[in-house]
């Protein structure tokens, strides 16, 4: 017929376009990956040349993702520079409250609210070269200098520190120790961690890539089954 074969080509010519290629995996995945990449867009929208995540598309995702029967996993592939504070701890926050076992994987790097998204998951992952960058929140645009805004500073500071060292191994000492960090980085105050030093310091708990993502999940769905198993049992 040829509205099928039009279909075909159309669909072709859609892959191509939007993913340089012509073919694309069809299978079906008890998995579901989801990808942080850029800024994490929150409540001001970023200029058009800005890679970016909206954090609205992520929730009703993560909340498919948890009604989906066929879903037993979630992976989640961050490479942020950061964004928006409270949009990153939204998303942080939902990803720590899923009941499905979660896996998080930093390529490249997962800066700033990033940090927060990397350590909400099960488990994380980090390559060997990614990086991650932890330092204080800052304020962008007309501040009222008050001592209001600073104590407001303040509590959301000490929320994501909470945030890190309830979802991680590292010690909130150690946090204000690497955020608070001088002298390391150009212009500014803070510490950027590679790989093997985020699992030495607990912030993260492995390093490894895709295929050692994958593994870990998988076997956190199959501990995840056999409890549920129990429970069903008793």
């Amino acid at each position: 017929m040829p509205g099928t074969e039009e279909q075909k080509n159309n669909a072709v010519l859609d892959n191509i376009q939007q993913l340089g290629q012509t073919t694309t995996p069809a299978m079906e995945s008890n998995i579901y990956c989801l990808t942080i990449i850029g800024q994490v867009e929150g409540h001001m929208i970023l200029p058009p040349q800005n890679k970016t995540t909206k954090y609205e598309h992520l929730i009703p995702q993560l909340v498919a993702a948890e009604q989906n029967s066929r879903i037993e996993g979630i992976l989640v592939i961050l490479n942020t520079v950061g964004g928006d504070v409270e949009a990153g701890l939204a998303i942080a926050e939902m990803i720590a409250t899923i009941s499905k076992p979660t896996v998080t994987l930093v390529l490249g790097g997962g800066h700033s609210i990033g940090v927060p998204i990397a350590v909400s998951s099960d488990y994380s992952v980090i390559a060997e070269t990614a990086t991650m960058t932890i330092h204080p929140i800052r304020l962008n645009g007309m501040v009222i200098g008050v001592p209001q805004t600073f104590e407001y500073l303040e509590k959301m500071q000490e929320r994501i520190i909470q945030f890190i060292k309830r979802h991680s191994r590292i010690s909130d000492e150690k946090v204000k120790e690497l955020m608070f960090k001088t002298g390391e980085l150009t212009r500014d105050i803070g510490t950027t961690v590679i790989g093997q030093d985020a699992v030495r310091y607990g912030l993260i708990d492995s390093v490894g890539g895709i295929g050692e993502a994958l593994q870990r999940l998988n076997e956190l769905i199959k501990e995840y089954k056999q409890r549920k198993s129990e429970v069903t049992i008793q």
